[in-house]
Order: structure tokens, then sequence, then C-alpha cells
């Protein structure tokens, strides 16, 4: 499987996206500072993911998400949770 993931920024409140194949690893990867992009931003958390048979399915869905229409679908999608964590970056 593959996954594309959103990190929560407990730091700065910002969202980050990425992909994956192993999940959990690549969690732990951010929280312990091995991942350039988000070394300052720590701690993060997972607050969502989707799972792809293919990697080229789950890097299309990625870059989809990390563009102006998919950042707003998924702020839209996940605007409950937003509001009850009350993250910074909606």
């Amino acid at each position: 499987m593959f996954y594309v993931y959103i990190l929560h920024s407990k730091k700065d409140g910002q969202l980050y996206t990425g992909f994956t194949p192993d999940l959990k690893e690549r969690v732990k990867k951010h929280n312990n500072g091995y991942v350039l992009a988000t070394k300052n931003r720590r701690p993060v958390e997972l607050i969502y993911y989707e799972s792809y048979t293919t990697e080229l399915d789950a890097k299309r869905r990625e870059k989809y998400l990390k563009g102006g229409k998919g950042k707003a679908e998924l702020k839209i999608q996940l605007k409950e949770g937003f509001k009850k964590a009350d993250y910074k970056n909606r």
C-alpha cells in the first residue's frame, strides 16, 4: 500500500502533505526530525490519510492535494475537525 497523509504542526499550526509506502515509520521520522520540511515544525500530528494500491495513484493524489484546488477541497472536507482542534491554518 501507498499512503498520502496530512500532518498538522503543533508548533506553528501549518499543514504538511506527503506520500509514503510506510505511514507509521514516516510519521516517526517527521517527529524525530529526520525530514527537513518538518524538522523545525515539530511536533507534528497525523490528522488525515488515504491509502492506494499503486504508487502512481498516491503520488498523483499528493500533488493534487498540495495544489490550490486540492488544498481547498481538503479544508472543506476536514472543516469540522479544524473547528474541533482549533487549527491555526484553515
